[in-house]
């Protein structure tokens, strides 16, 4: 390259010295604009949740207890629907289907099916103390 094609450049800037430490104003001064920089850090919008969508299901039979029951619900996004069911105490069963969205709200189905069995009662013969 000649020197009139040069002369249309500056020229190059090369560091001259490098600082390795830190003196005890600087790093006051460091330190005051980290602070500084951090305040400013945060989004102005909230940050985006993720898409709610989900799926379960459960399900005990412990005839030992008579603990039978079970569950299953799933989200897509703002609808939740669901349904779950037990035994009660009296034979019975139970079943409750339900939905929940943002314009309906919750909204639950109940029945229940079989026919109830009470047990008899104890019979207590004398003063009615043990």
């Amino acid at each position: 390259m000649t020197r009139t094609k040069m002369q249309g450049k500056p020229p190059p800037v090369h560091p001259t010295e490098i600082r390795t430490s830190i003196s005890p104003s600087s790093a006051v001064e460091l330190n005051t604009t980290s602070n500084a920089l951090a305040n400013y850090a945060w989004p102005t919008t909230p940050p985006r949740r993720a898409y709610p969508a989900y799926k379960f299901d459960y399900a005990v039979h412990d005839p030992h207890t008579g603990d039978i029951k079970n569950q299953w619900e799933s989200r897509d996004g703002d609808v939740v629907k669901g349904s779950y069911s037990l035994v009660e105490a009296d034979g019975t069963l139970r079943t409750v289907d339900y939905t929940a969205d943002k314009h309906n709200g919750f909204n639950a189905v109940v029945k229940k099916s079989g026919h109830a069995h009470h047990p008899q009662q104890a019979t207590h013969y004398g003063r009615g103390y043990y």
